[in-house]
Protein backbone atom coordinates (compact mmCIF):
# COMPACT_ATOMS: atom_id res chain seq x y z
CA UNK A 1 0.00 0.00 0.00
CA UNK A 2 1.48 3.46 -1.11
CA UNK A 3 1.65 6.14 1.50
CA UNK A 4 -0.72 9.30 0.70
CA UNK A 5 -2.17 12.04 2.26
CA UNK A 6 -5.35 12.19 3.06
CA UNK A 7 -7.69 14.67 4.45
CA UNK A 8 -10.76 12.31 5.79
CA UNK A 9 -10.97 8.21 6.12
CA UNK A 10 -13.95 6.01 6.08
CA UNK A 11 -13.47 2.78 7.21
CA UNK A 12 -15.82 0.15 5.50
CA UNK A 13 -14.04 -3.35 6.10
CA UNK A 14 -16.76 -5.86 6.79
CA UNK A 15 -19.71 -3.64 5.37
CA UNK A 16 -21.56 -4.95 1.81
CA UNK A 17 -22.59 -3.01 -0.41
CA UNK A 18 -24.10 -0.49 -0.82
CA UNK A 19 -22.75 0.68 2.78
CA UNK A 20 -18.74 1.84 1.94
CA UNK A 21 -20.16 3.46 -1.03
CA UNK A 22 -22.90 5.31 0.95
CA UNK A 23 -20.50 6.02 3.86
CA UNK A 24 -17.96 7.66 1.60
CA UNK A 25 -20.50 9.78 -0.19
CA UNK A 26 -21.82 10.96 3.44
CA UNK A 27 -18.11 12.05 4.21
CA UNK A 28 -17.52 13.74 1.23
CA UNK A 29 -20.68 15.86 1.67
CA UNK A 30 -18.86 17.21 5.03
CA UNK A 31 -15.28 17.94 2.84
CA UNK A 32 -14.29 21.16 1.67
CA UNK A 33 -13.16 20.86 -2.30
CA UNK A 34 -9.98 19.42 -3.33
CA UNK A 35 -9.90 17.67 0.33
CA UNK A 36 -8.86 14.08 -0.16
CA UNK A 37 -10.92 11.02 1.45
CA UNK A 38 -9.32 7.37 2.14
CA UNK A 39 -11.86 4.27 2.00
CA UNK A 40 -11.03 1.32 3.24
CA UNK A 41 -13.19 -1.44 2.22
CA UNK A 42 -13.60 -5.55 1.57
CA UNK A 43 -16.91 -5.81 -0.40
CA UNK A 44 -15.72 -6.48 -4.47
CA UNK A 45 -18.38 -4.74 -5.27
CA UNK A 46 -17.08 -1.26 -4.16
CA UNK A 47 -14.48 -1.12 -6.83
CA UNK A 48 -17.42 -0.70 -9.53
CA UNK A 49 -19.26 1.20 -6.86
CA UNK A 50 -16.72 3.96 -5.94
CA UNK A 51 -15.16 4.49 -9.60
CA UNK A 52 -19.03 4.72 -11.03
CA UNK A 53 -19.67 7.20 -8.20
CA UNK A 54 -16.74 9.02 -8.71
CA UNK A 55 -17.16 9.38 -12.66
CA UNK A 56 -20.85 10.44 -12.51
CA UNK A 57 -20.85 13.23 -9.35
CA UNK A 58 -17.33 14.74 -10.64
CA UNK A 59 -14.72 13.84 -7.88
CA UNK A 60 -11.38 12.28 -8.75
CA UNK A 61 -10.40 9.04 -7.90
CA UNK A 62 -6.59 9.34 -7.25
CA UNK A 63 -5.50 6.17 -6.32
CA UNK A 64 -6.95 2.59 -6.10
CA UNK A 65 -5.34 -0.57 -4.92
CA UNK A 66 -6.13 -3.91 -3.09
CA UNK A 67 -3.85 -4.85 -0.67
CA UNK A 68 -2.48 -8.35 0.24
CA UNK A 69 -4.96 -9.01 3.02
CA UNK A 70 -8.14 -8.14 0.42
CA UNK A 71 -8.55 -4.44 1.90
CA UNK A 72 -9.34 -2.14 -1.18
CA UNK A 73 -7.92 1.31 -0.72
CA UNK A 74 -9.75 4.40 -2.47
CA UNK A 75 -8.31 7.57 -2.42
CA UNK A 76 -10.90 10.29 -4.06
CA UNK A 77 -10.59 13.88 -4.34
CA UNK A 78 -13.72 15.56 -3.48
CA UNK A 79 -14.89 18.01 -6.33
Amino acid sequence: MIAMQYDERVDARGLLCPMPLLKAKLALNGMQAEQVLQVLATDAGSQRDIASFCQLAGHCLLHQEQTAEGVFVYLIRKS
